[in-house]
């Protein structure tokens, strides 16, 4: 027993030892190995090697050596022998078959060990370091501030260096370590304000969104239509619209966009791109056939006869157009354009349903893109037109919320009548039709100018509304101070104007926006027109200053835009050369605005109107039922609205609610009865669900019937 006891301790000694010389053999490779590896980590070229293939992933021998630096056949041997430093120490491995190089696990343990000791060294070396915006860690410079102040706001040397000693003095009384670029920056402009410099620190602001509006803006995207490019898009533009306001345009300007006095629609593309372009789709066939250098991304079909179809030309022609504007582009010679290109009957059917869809796609802004309109000069082949309505009733047919118009321009209405049931049947299917007499005009009855009949492109500058009623709530109700305040406040607003003109015909002719700029020849073939629009005369002239139409109401009316157009007019012959500005009242998205902000301002009671929208008058609605009941006489208002037209030159909307019009007899006696007005478009409301995308002539749907849900949307055509 004694002996079994013995023999059993002296195996488990010699365990012991064994064991415990192999653990201290283990910790004495262990520490080896990771002597190893910091001897790896003192050598920059090697971090920098880790780094590449941590971000690029794996990657040929040759790939990595030339990201690397070590581009020279002299510096072959100096990256061998670093790749197999870390090769031996398991930090990059190969993989053979592919012969590739792979950062592994223990590389990426040792990548961040680094990046933690970098960090803790310049903690605990006292000095003050930067994250700026290249990215980049660099250490604090205070000469840095001094440049900004001097190069960015103009600022004179001495003041810079004093407001640097203030900006200095605070920066080192911070118990941080670590600073970043704008948290200078935002220091900076404190101390500009607390001094009074406000112009100073306008210049220096930082453009951009907080975290919170960041997440609003993302969480409207998820619950509502919106979809990724707009939310790119709407961002991008809420930090050009700051720039707008902030350093581009006058203090006493933006105080009157703030406050509701103006409104200055598509303020993130201002000074970008144009507001709508009216252009004649065959005058630019022979520009897309050598586009150059501009659009590399996009196929060159027009050099080649390879898939070259009317509807993927068109389609293409529209895309790129897009980007060039950023409420509406008026196509003009479609269908001669569609004629010339298509061989047959059936392909030119084709061709015209084709475009429609693809043009339906087009998405350069997302929802924010410019709405397409098709204007059509009817001629005597009734087929060609046929051929075009079958086309826009297939894509109403199957789009849940069409976008794109047609604009038919006439000199009598006869011309329309072979085709009059079916353009009401799209009116009335949720189609966008409008009717113009003689001139060219966009969908809400923006003008093309006729002064030079050859041009075939025209750029219209058309974002800036007037608040009408606001001028007469300040104006004791007098005509003649009315007037006056008018002309008082449009004589700064021509100016932006004509900073706007400047700023994009700069942009043409630096070939910025590529198509306008070589189909008018850097304006030599074009020209540029600037619109200012009036909105709420009618609640200004009547429920204001208290003028009826039967009291002289419509000679109001009319000497209040006669008092613009004499203003600009004025302006016009002190500037020479610059954009013709024009007179509007169309529909556009300044009129909700206006009427919240005078709420706010005034008070529910001072801003009701007999219409029943909230919203102020742009131009004139006529409801269709009482053109069918015979209780509307329309001989004076086609007379009115003549010669307001005449002299607004810039258009005027008149919709046609034909909602409540059912019968189609009926709605034929409503278009012929506005067949003398100078313009009108058939307005028809209806309802979308915005989950299920089912459309309802309902104007008024609380519930969808299709699926149940609450998410309806109401749309007026």
């Amino acid at each position: 027993m004694l002996f079994i006891t013995g023999a059993m301790e002296r195996v488990q000694s010699q365990i012991v030892n064994k064991t415990g010389s192999k653990r201290g053999s283990i910790l004495e490779s262990a520490s080896r190995r990771v002597r190893m590896i910091f001897s790896v980590m003192a050598s920059p070229n090697r971090i920098d090697i880790l780094r590449i293939l941590y971000s690029k992933g794996p990657l040929t021998y040759s790939e990595l050596k030339s990201l690397a630096g070590f581009k020279s056949k002299k510096e072959s041997g100096k990256f061998a022998y670093h790749l197999r430093k870390l090769l031996r120490q398991s930090l990059v491995s190969l993989n053979k078959a592919e012969r590739r190089y792979t950062i592994t696990n223990l590389g990426k343990l040792v990548l961040s060990l680094a990046r933690q000791i970098e960090e803790r060294s310049i903690i605990e070396s006292g000095k003050l370091y930067v994250r700026t915006t290249k990215p980049s860690i660099e250490e604090f410079d205070s000469n840095k501030i001094i440049q900004s102040l001097v190069r960015e706001a103009n600022m004179p040397l001495e003041l810079a260096h004093k407001i640097t000693e203030e900006v200095e003095n605070k920066i080192y009384k911070l118990q941080t370590s670590y600073l970043t670029s704008s948290l200078i920056r935002e220091m900076t402009n404190s101390i500009l304000v607390e001094h009074g410099y406000d112009d100073y620190r306008n210049k220096l602001a930082r453009l951009g969104l907080p975290p919170s509006d960041m997440v609003s803006i993302i969480h409207e995207t998820s619950t509502t239509n919106m979809e990724i490019p707009d939310l790119v898009v709407k961002t991008s533009e809420s930090i050009f619209t700051e720039y707008l306001l902030n350093s581009s345009l006058p203090k006493d300007i933006v105080d009157m966009h703030l406050t509701g006095e103006i409104n200055i629609g598509k303020s993130g593309f201002w000074n970008i791109i144009p507001d709508a372009l009216f252009i004649d789709i065959n005058s630019i066939i022979d520009i897309f056939e050598d586009i150059k250098g501009r659009y590399l991304t996009v196929s060159r079909i027009f050099q080649s006869n390879t898939f070259q179809t009317p509807s993927s030309v068109v389609s293409i022609i529209l895309s790129l157009l897009s980007r060039e504007a950023s409420r509406e582009i008026v196509i003009e010679g479609f269908l001669d354009f569609i004629q010339k290109k298509s061989e047959t009957g059936t392909l030119l059917k084709d061709n015209i349903e084709n475009i429609f869809f693809l043009t339906s796609t087009i998405s350069s802004y997302g929802s924010f893109s410019p709405r397409i309109t098709f204007s059509i000069k009817v001629s005597d082949d009734i087929s060609l037109v046929n051929y075009l309505l079958e086309g826009y009733e297939k894509y109403i047919s199957i789009t849940a919320v069409p976008t794109i118009a047609l604009s038919f321009v006439y000199d009598d209405l006869a011309c329309i009548d072979p085709f009059m049931n079916k353009l009401i049947q799209l009116a009335k299917s949720g189609g966008i039709i409008s009717f113009s007499k003689k001139k060219v005009r966009g969908r809400y009855g923006l003008c093309k100018s006729e002064e030079m009949p050859n041009t075939s492109t025209v750029v219209v500058l058309q974002s800036l509304s007037i608040n009408l009623p606001r001028i007469a709530y300040q104006s004791n109700k007098d005509e003649t101070y009315f007037r006056a305040r008018l002309a008082i406040l449009l004589k700064p607003l021509l100016s932006i104007i004509r900073q706007r003109f400047l700023s994009i015909l700069n942009l043409i002719q630096n070939g910025t926006i590529p198509i306008v700029s070589q189909t008018t020849s850097n304006l030599q073939l074009g020209k540029i027109d600037a619109m200012v629009n009036l909105v709420g005369i009618q609640e200004s002239v009547y429920d204001i200053l208290g003028y009826h139409p039967e009291n002289n109401g419509h000679n109001v009316i009319k000497k209040v835009i006669q008092t613009a157009v004499d203003i600009i007019n004025e302006k016009g012959k002190e500037n020479q050369g610059n954009a013709e500005i024009r007179i509007t009242m169309l529909k556009d998205d300044s009129t909700f605005r206006f009427k919240d902000l005078d709420i706010e301002k005034y008070g529910k009671s001072l801003t009701i109107n007999n219409n029943k929208n909230r919203n102020y008058s742009q131009g004139l609605i006529i409801d269709g039922e009482k053109i069918v009941s015979n209780s509307l006489d329309l001989e004076p208002i086609i007379e009115y609205y003549s010669s307001v037209e005449d002299l607004l030159k810039g258009g005027v909307s008149i919709n046609l609610d034909i909602t409540n019009v059912s019968n189609i007899d009926d709605v034929k006696k409503v278009i012929r009865s506005s067949a003398k007005l100078p313009f009108f478009y058939l307005a028809q409301n209806f309802s979308i669900c915005n989950i299920c995308g089912e459309r309802f002539f309902i104007s008024d749907l609380k519930i969808c019937k299709k699926c149940d849900s609450c998410k309806i949307s109401s749309i007026l055509t």
